[in-house]
Order: structure tokens, then C-alpha cells, then sequence
């Protein structure tokens, strides 16, 4: 994916960007209009395009940050390891310049033809794409005679659990944990609860709802107001009879009284 920003211009439209993806082999497009090249729209497009065509064999992008970290994974770099996409990272913009020879296309012809048309915000234009320029455009520039479709299905495939914001939290001893100093208290349902000190996942999807999973099982959890009170431990002095003051065990020496 890569995403050249450009204006509806002529105080038309504000400042947007436009996510562009080439199918290599085919030279099919995917286009969508977004206001700015951040996570969620990556994982939006991402999302839309897998429902539409199937999973991709490898998409080769850049190293913006949404799609490349050397520490902590990106999220979009997790979603491509849980659906077994080859990732290849382009060390130079001269290497991704069948795609910039593509957006100087785009940037003429997509944006006079929107002109003509009255487009003025990203919702139009989207519905645009959708419903004339992409197909139009693909008819008239991709070949795919004699190409094989590689792509796989996604049937049984949760695609909101993969294109989501993922992150982890270890299970406190009252069976709860924390997510931006909140707390979440895990209940008890068919699925398997975690050990005390185990990790859990967390998941936002992009329309916002909360999922935790133990083991891909998703578990049922209520979302606390307050932090939940220190439970107190009860010791309880065993009697004066008990096995442990008559009797020697190891090491230890227990009076009888």
C-alpha cells in the first residue's frame, strides 16, 4: 500500500489522502480515499479488500510506521502473520515506482474526472470508486487472461479479529487486568479463564467493541468503574490437636502441648 495525499482542491473538499494498492500481476487496482494514512484506515482498506477478492499471497509496501516497527510489531504487521502474508519492505522509493508512475495517473485523471462530477468529500468519492472509476479503470488498463487467482478464501476466517488493534495484558490474582488504567474483570463462561499471571489478548476491533481471548477462546469480561478492592487474607492458627504439633514432618519439630 502506498498513499500519495492529494486535495479535491478549488475549496471543494479538505486535505485527504488515497490508499492505492496494484495487483502485480494482473495490474488490477484498489483504490479508497481516507483522511490521512493512519492504522485504522490501512486495516479498513485492508479489511475490505480481503472481503471483496480473498487474501492476498504478499503485499509489498513501504516502511511508513503503519506498516513496519523493528521492536514491537505493528499492528498491520500482526494482521499479515496471523493470515500467513508475505511481507517484502521496499528499501528505496525508486523501487515502488510502478506504483508512483500509477499515482501521477491517478492524480490527473481521478481528479478531473471528480471535478467534473462535483465530488467534494471523501464519502462521494469513495462511492465513486466504487461504483464506476475502479471497474472503468480496470477495464481499460488490467490484463488478467490466462492469470491463475492465487488469492485464498477467507471462509472461517474472523477478518474483524485480524484487522483490529491488538495488544496484552497479564491476569492479576483477582482475575482481572488493566487497559489505559482501567480495570477489566474477567468472568467465568465456557471458555477456559487463564492461570493468575498468564496473558491474555485484547482486541479493538475498528467499530470500536472490546474483545479478550485466551487461547483464540474470547471470554466474557465486565468493565469496572473503580479499582476493585484488595481482597484480605484470612489465616486461620490450626488447634492445639492438629497433625502438625503432634507429628514430625521433615525437618520441622512441632512441640505437643
Amino acid at each position: 500500500m502506498v498513499c500519495p495525499k492529494d486535495s479535491f482542491g478549488e475549496g471543494r473538499g479538505s486535505f485527504c489522502c488515497l490508499l492505492h494498492g496494484i495487483d502485480d500481476a494482473s495490474s488490477k487496482v484498489f483504490l479508497r480515499f481516507s483522511e490521512t494514512e493512519d492504522t485504522e484506515s490501512v486495516l479498513s482498506v485492508l479489511n475490505e479488500y480481503c472481503q471483496q477478492n480473498g487474501v492476498p499471497n504478499s503485499i509489498y509496501t513501504d516502511k511508513y510506521a503503519v506498516y513496519y516497527a523493528e521492536k514491537q510489531k505493528t499492528d498491520f504487521q500482526l494482521a499479515m502473520e496471523k493470515l500467513s502474508v508475505e511481507t517484502i519492505y521496499a528499501n528505496s522509493a525508486e523501487a515502488k515506482g510502478r506504483v508512483g508512475r500509477g499515482n501521477r495517473t491517478l492524480q490527473d485523471r481521478l481528479v478531473k474526472e471528480m471535478r467534473l462530477r462535483g465530488i467534494s468529500t471523501i464519502e462521494e468519492a469513495n462511492n465513486f470508486l466504487k461504483e464506476y472509476f475502479i471497474g472503468d479503470y480496470n477495464k481499460r488498463f488490467a490484463n488478467t487472461d490466462g492469470l491463475a487467482d492465487i488469492h485464498r478464501q477467507t471462509e472461517g476466517i474472523n477478518l474483524d479479529a485480524v484487522f483490529c488493534y491488538e495488544t496484552r495484558r497479564q491476569v492479576r490474582n483477582d482475575y482481572t487486568i488493566t487497559l489505559k488504567a482501567n480495570y477489566i474483570q474477567l468472568e467465568r463462561s465456557e471458555a477456559l479463564l487463564p492461570i493468575p499471571g498468564q496473558y491474555v489478548i485484547v482486541r479493538k476491533y475498528l467499530d470500536g467493541s472490546l474483545h479478550i481471548f485466551n487461547r483464540e477462546e474470547e471470554l466474557k469480561f465486565t468493565e469496572l468503574e473503580n479499582k476493585p478492592e484488595k481482597r484480605k487474607e484470612i489465616y486461620y492458627t490450626p488447634k492445639e490437636n492438629h497433625p502438625w504439633k503432634r507429628y514430625q514432618f521433615g525437618k520441622a519439630k512441632y512441640a505437643s502441648r
